[in-house]
């Protein structure tokens, strides 16, 4: 009798380790067979392409007119006060439900409409991605902005991002400029990706986003270059992207071209004082950017009176803003044949994103 019970003990377990082997086989097939699918859709750039310019502008940039370049990362639509994210410590993933997001758009247009930009640069803004809703964003600021030029390069573009829980999902999301002056070219130049494969396929892809506007009787070039750089790598994808964009805008200096490059460096210039805002313990900590090692010919922009970004470690709504982790990180580098007026972040207490947006004043020198 009990040779019987345990035999039948030994049958159960034995039946009971099949069924658990044979799950765990579903699971890596599966498992593997997801990694096979984005390694073989995954977004893979040249190294320069051409990029269209949409829509019509009217004006004539001539030297020594005043200008406004207004550059703002707007937080792909959900990432407004009430929001944190899991990139950052935070808890979530969805951070905003369908008029959150339109409402983060409708105050988005607002703003930058009150600045009366001649030319603005966006970050992280979604085509059609589930973190938005499939919301076309890029659709929605041209429609808003009928008298610029734009052009848009993906930096973002994933067919299905499997993790955390719930899913991040598909994203299809990037850099725009936009511009009063009729743009001749604009081009994608894509940057060093710190990730190996297959952290690789699921992360983004970043570029420059370089525009060129003729100067009336000057043979020159504005050169608008729109940027964001590396956040979440430990720090060598950072300054492999900084040393490409400075060889790049030094190339174009050396034509006697104007050069702005700006946008969301996640990083800090060393030239500012950012001692208002130090790094607590814990949080996610930017890049430091030696203006030092540039060399000469260069005018590197951010205004410490007003932070640029806050922490997604947790929603901004009720904080103690005293202790609150903010950030210096965005901003111009700016070619020495411009002349300065103003740099200002707007402060617009990151109610529709998690960045204020940053507005640049000057006037190209004859």
């Amino acid at each position: 009798m009990a040779k019987n019970e345990n035999k039948k003990k030994r049958g159960f377990f034995r039946g009971l380790l099949r069924f658990i082997g044979t799950l765990l086989l579903i699971v890596v097939v599966i498992a593997a067979a997801g990694i096979g699918y984005l390694t073989y859709a995954e977004y893979k750039p040249a190294d320069r392409e051409t990029v269209a310019v949409d829509g019509s502008a009217a004006k004539t940039l001539y030297a020594d007119v005043p200008l406004t370049v207004l550059s703002w990362n707007v937080g792909y639509g959900a990432l407004g006060d009430n929001a944190d994210c899991f990139l950052d410590g935070g808890k979530m993933v969805i951070s905003a439900d369908v008029p959150r997001v339109k409402s983060n758009l409708e105050g988005m247009v607002n703003a930058i409409a009150a600045e009366k930009p001649d030319i603005f640069f966006l970050q992280e803004v979604d085509v059609e991605a589930t973190r938005s809703h499939h919301i076309n964003e890029l659709e929605s600021i041209r429609t808003a902005f009928p008298a610029y030029a734009t052009s848009f390069a993906n930096n973002f573009k994933v067919a299905y991002i499997p993790y955390p829980i719930p899913p991040l999902g598909k994203v299809d999301a990037g850099i725009a400029t936009f511009s009063t002056y009729p743009v001749t070219s604009s081009e994608r130049i894509q940057l060093p990706c710190p990730f190996t494969w297959p952290m690789r396929v699921v992360n983004l892809k970043r570029c420059l986003l370089v525009s060129r506007i003729p100067v009336a009787n000057s043979g020159k070039e504005l050169v608008l270059v729109n940027l964001h750089l590396e956040a979440y790598d430990s720090g060598e994808g950072k300054i492999a992207q900084t040393k490409m964009l400075v060889e790049f805008i030094n190339g174009e200096r050396a034509k006697g071209n104007y050069v702005i490059a700006g946008g969301d460096f996640n990083q800090t210039f060393s030239n500012v004082d950012t001692s208002m805002y130090p790094t607590r313990g814990g949080d996610w900590m930017p890049g430091l950017i030696d203006t030092n090692e540039i060399g000469g010919g260069w005018q590197f922009l951010m205004d410490n009176k007003t932070p640029t970004c806050r922490t997604l470690k947790e929603p901004y709504v009720g904080v103690d803003r005293s202790t609150f982790q903010y950030y210096m990180i965005d901003g111009f580098i700016v070619s020495d044949n411009i002349h300065v007026e103003s740099l200002e972040t707007v402060d617009l207490d990151f109610v529709c994103t998690d960045h204020n947006p940053v507005v640049l004043k000057l006037t190209l020198e004859d």
